[in-house]
């Protein structure tokens, strides 16, 4: 298992390495840099002051040399100076990134938790309509957009019942603590754990009725196992495979993409992080962000491999 880890970290570091430099090229290659941007707010500036700070800060040299210097000082921890919040890259990441992972973290856990139990329960009652039921709240919430739930969260709970805020984190001024935390982000949460439901509740039903078709489900049955330990202590088990492998992959993509939801409800986070930098032309910023991103990913796909080993130990790591 330990050489199975090492090169798993050898492929990610690869990985990476090419992003990184994909992401830089690409965002090199827009059209204006940091300096015109200054050069056009600024109308004082001259010619020479724009040629002086693109020497200092390098944008005059060819992309492939400018790549090298970021790179070199990402691997000594330097990961530069983000020009739209006017302070180091690292501090500029660290309050979105703590707003998405308790987001992505609480939206993730409450879908989960109503979507594999829907999900083990449909494909018991296949067919019947329990199944139909659950198959048509599955459809509903994959079809409704983020935006108008959310908008519709607000309308009722917000504004109608006044129950919850609409927007923010926390309330300005105030030291509520966790509570108040908890305030600000419950409609945001409910809106992405409704959009995730769908998915992994029909992904859930789809991977238990291939389980429960199998072999070695009447084998067990025939031997005399309980009902519920054959569902549960092997169906189960094994239906949860390639659910983990879909989580697995989405944790970038919930991450990164959460930028729908985080608009509707003026949520600080890394999605909106993201798109603010990218439109801004704030290299350092966009970079370190969608290379955060990437990271997710490739420890999700990690992850879900040392989970397979614990679902099924006859999966070996080689």
């Amino acid at each position: 298992m330990i050489r199975h880890l090492l090169f798993r970290l050898g492929q990610a570091m690869l990985v990476l390495l090419a992003m990184s430099f994909l992401v830089y090229a690409l965002m090199g290659l827009m059209p204006g840099d940091p300096i015109d941007l200054m050069a056009a707010g600024s109308p004082t500036m001259t010619a020479e002051d724009v040629a002086r700070l693109k020497a200092v800060y390098g944008v005059d040299k060819p992309l492939v040399e400018r790549y090298g210097h970021w790179l070199a000082g990402a691997l000594s921890g330097d990961l530069g100076f983000s020009r739209l919040s006017a302070q180091p890259v690292a501090e500029a990441l660290g309050p979105p990134l703590k707003n998405t992972v308790a987001l992505m973290t609480g939206s993730l856990a409450l879908a989960l938790l109503f979507a594999l139990p829907a999900g083990v329960i449909a494909a018991l009652k296949a067919g019947r309509p329990a199944d139909h039921a659950l198959n048509l709240a599955a459809f509903a919430a994959i079809s409704l957009p983020v935006f108008w739930l959310g908008l519709v969260l607000i309308m009722i709970f917000a504004v109608g019942l006044a129950w919850l805020p609409a927007s923010g984190v926390e309330t300005v001024g105030g030291s509520g603590g966790m509570a108040d935390r908890v305030r600000y982000l419950a409609l945001p949460t409910i809106a992405l754990a409704l959009a995730s439901f769908g998915h992994y509740m029909r992904y859930m039903r789809a991977a238990m009725i291939g389980a429960l078709s199998q072999d070695w489900i009447r084998t067990a049955r025939a031997k005399g196992l309980s009902w519920p330990r054959v569902v549960l202590g092997h169906a189960l088990r094994n239906a949860l495979i390639p659910v983990v492998t879909i989580l697995a992959l989405d944790l970038g993509s919930l991450f990164s993409g959460v930028l729908v939801t985080e608009t509707v409800f003026a949520y600080p986070g890394m999605g909106k992080l993201i798109y603010d930098a990218v439109m801004g032309n704030d290299y350092n910023l966009a970079l370190a962000a969608l290379m955060l991103a990437t990271a997710l990913t490739l420890a999700g796909s990690l992850l879900a491999d040392l989970l397979y080993r614990l679902l099924d130990p006859r999966i070996r790591l080689s």
